[in-house]
């Protein structure tokens, strides 16, 4: 992929944080077309069952129990959990459990999760000011906006460098988010965004361990305190994102500053959204996908001599584990997301336990495939042969996988994900109540009822 760099640094950089604060804290609610509305309620409600279908995992309990000894007033839901925190904390643990089992959605220009951040701060908010459901999708659009084009102008660069970009960037949505939720005026909403850009969180070095999620959580809580801060007369330079030695230049040598002002207002990024079918990497999905296929033909495990794969290299190079030893490793092994492609036609949370990652015939399965690098194929697509153990090769290609903005997950689809994830932790009348809540959050005149239903 042709890598687009400018690496001296613009000292004629257009104004965006100016820009992008008088945009935030003037576009009308609802501006926007019903194409755009629907997909903000699609966002929000994979987000919320993401979020909640983790809140029993290990890295939840720990999240809970670190800030529960800062003795947080009870101001916001734990989703999933009968605890109440401060606001802070709840965004930073609902923004960690909305992308542990790494199910959440995909911003597919950037690779960024933009519902993690945003929406973890600004219900957190909204559940303590009491914010009627309107707000919240005009809040989530928004700042998903910013977090997107500040990623559509620095990526992939800021990405290559080693940046988790769903962190990095989420700390600008959140603030935004909040911002507009708070009703700040321009000048407190690019106040906000300066104080979230001295805030940038997430490194790729820690893919694999819980400090992944981690980067979410950590960006909604840092966008929630910036726009708290900004709300109380906290400033920070009116040009902390595009400035020589501001966040954009510093953090990227690749500036695209027409990403930020095209069609802003017009084109909402959000309508780029994508929702995975599967627990674990968006460059695995293909592959998945692929081995879906092969077994839907019949192909199975015993018959099989080899899996040969021909795939981009950003694939190896995200998910190259070929002895993943627990769950979290295995959502980082194409290997792994092809055998369970293929012996379960699926890979959902269940498919990424440890048990699973280490079941022998998983094991076994998984040491018969052979990844091999041709970038002529796209980061999206995969190329794959079933070598069978009689001579028969078995060929499936995938250009676009089940999830992608060509062949999206319908609105029953997400139904169906989001009770795989919330009826073993709420049960499924629970899980009911919560969607019809969520399809109809633009008509609540107060979120307090959507969180209530999201305790135990």
């Amino acid at each position: 992929m042709a890598r687009n760099t400018q690496v001296a640094a613009d000292t004629a950089a257009p104004p965006i944080t100016q820009i992008l604060a008088r945009f935030v804290s003037g576009h009308p609610g609802k501006g926007w077309s019903d194409a755009v509305e629907h997909e903000a309620h699609r966002t929000f409600y994979n987000w919320l069952g993401c979020a909640i279908g983790a809140a029993r995992h290990e890295a939840a309990e720990a999240a809970v129990s670190a800030v529960q000894l800062l003795q947080p007033a009870p101001q916001a839901t734990v989703l999933g959990r009968t605890e109440k925190v401060d606001m802070a904390s709840a965004a930073l643990v609902n923004g960690i459990t909305s992308h542990t089992f790494d199910f959440d959605d995909t911003h597919l220009k950037t690779i960024i999760h933009p519902a993690g951040p945003v929406a973890s701060a600004v219900l957190a908010l909204a559940e303590r000011s009491g914010s009627s459901g309107r707000d919240v999708l005009d809040a989530l659009v928004l700042g998903i906006d910013v977090a997107c084009r500040i990623g559509n102008t620095m990526y992939p660069d800021h990405y290559d460098r080693g940046w988790h970009i769903t962190g990095s960037t989420g700390m600008l949505g959140a603030a935004a988010g909040c911002a507009r939720l708070l009703r700040l005026d321009e000048q407190r909403t690019a106040m906000a965004l300066g104080i979230a850009a001295s805030q940038p969180v997430g490194l790729r070095e820690q893919f694999g361990t819980m400090t992944k999620p981690f980067h979410p959580g950590g960006a909604a809580r840092a966008g929630l305190m910036s726009a708290l801060l900004a709300s109380r007369g906290f400033t920070a330079s009116p040009r902390a994102l595009e400035a020589p030695r501001g966040f954009v230049q510093v953090a990227s040598d690749k500036r695209t500053w027409t990403e930020v002002t095209d069609e802003l207002g017009q084109r909402f990024e959000i309508s780029f959204n994508s929702y995975k079918p599967f627990a674990c990497g968006i460059v695995i999905h293909p592959s998945i996908d692929a081995c879906v296929q092969l077994k839907a033909k019949g192909v199975t495990p015993e018959e099989l001599e080899r899996i040969e794969l021909r795939v981009h290299s950003l694939v190896l190079e995200l998910t190259g584990k070929k002895e993943p030893k627990d769950g979290l490793q295995g959502k980082f092994s194409v290997y792994h997301g092809c055998a369970v492609g293929l012996i379960h036609g699926r890979a959902g949370e269940e498919e990424f336990s440890d048990a699973v990652v280490n079941d022998p015939r998983v094991v076994e399965t998984r040491r018969k495939v052979q990844a091999t690098v041709d970038d002529a194929i796209d980061e999206a697509a995969v190329q794959v042969t079933a070598v069978l153990r009689d001579g028969r090769r078995i060929d499936v290609r995938v250009d676009h996988a089940i999830g992608s903005l060509q062949n999206p997950l319908s609105d029953a689809q997400l139904e169906a994900k989001f009770h795989d994830l919330v009826d073993p932790v709420l049960g499924a009348a629970k899980a009911d109540a919560i969607t019809r809540a969520c399809w109809a959050l633009a008509s609540q005149t107060d979120v307090r009822v959507l969180t209530a239903l999201c305790r135990p």
